[in-house]
């Protein structure tokens, strides 16, 4: 896999180097030619010269030949905008990092769906470790007459998730857009091809079969 970068933050550098160290091609834009220097003596990786937000350096990272452009500045305007430009460009995939609550919204309304958001993230991350919890597998937690069932959204489906018909004793655990883990409440629709997991009563597996057909997993 081919994946860009614009900018050279901590962030970057510490996600380029696990992508280098699972054998993808990595690219980096840089406007600082010194970084550029100190970087490429740090990691196997190409670099392109120039601000991320110009059309004209942005095509030489070659949108074409890249899977993913992660725009993971420190300025939300920034990443923004960059993504905009990048994704008009022709990249398949475009990745902006958001750090505050106020452009969330944006990115949803500009259809950038692949925003990132680290600093909700980490917080999650840290309250969970304040009160000892842990990570565990589903089928150890699943008991009693719970039931797992997953769905492809179709073109019927798709939109406002408070809007999708679930049968009673049913909910939304979790969807998948792409290869991206989602909660409910970080995505206000769900557009055609969404993988949905909802948790249900056994008793309302046969609806939801009859409704969509789609795997599911009882415990």
């Amino acid at each position: 896999m081919r994946t860009a970068f614009i900018g050279s933050n901590s962030l970057t550098v510490a996600t380029a180097e696990l992508l280098l160290g699972d054998g993808h091609e990595v690219i980096i834009v840089e406007r600082e030619r010194e970084r550029i220097d100190a970087l490429s003596e740090r990691l196997d990786a190409g670099f392109v010269h120039g601000d991320g937000t110009s059309p004209v350096v942005l095509r030489d990272a070659e949108p074409e030949n890249t899977d993913v452009l992660f725009c993971l500045l420190e300025s939300d305007q920034t990443n923004i905008l960059a993504a905009l430009i990048g994704r008009s460009l022709g990249f398949s995939r475009v990745v902006p990092r958001v750090n505050e609550r106020q452009f969330q919204h944006i990115t949803d309304e500009l259809g950038l769906e692949d925003a990132v958001l680290p600093n909700q993230a980490v917080a999650s991350h840290l309250r969970a470790l304040l009160v000892g919890e842990k990570s565990l597998e589903l089928s150890s937690v699943i008991r009693d007459d719970a039931a797992v069932f997953s769905f492809t959204v179709g073109d019927d489906d798709a939109g406002s998730v408070q809007d999708l018909d679930l049968p009673e004793r049913t909910r939304i655990v979790c969807l998948y857009r792409g290869e991206r883990f989602r909660l409910p409440e970080e995505t206000r629709r769900i557009k055609p091809g969404d993988e949905v997991i909802v948790i249900c009563a056994h008793e309302q597996l046969d609806k939801l079969h009859r409704r969509w057909g789609g795997p599911s997993n009882g415990a």
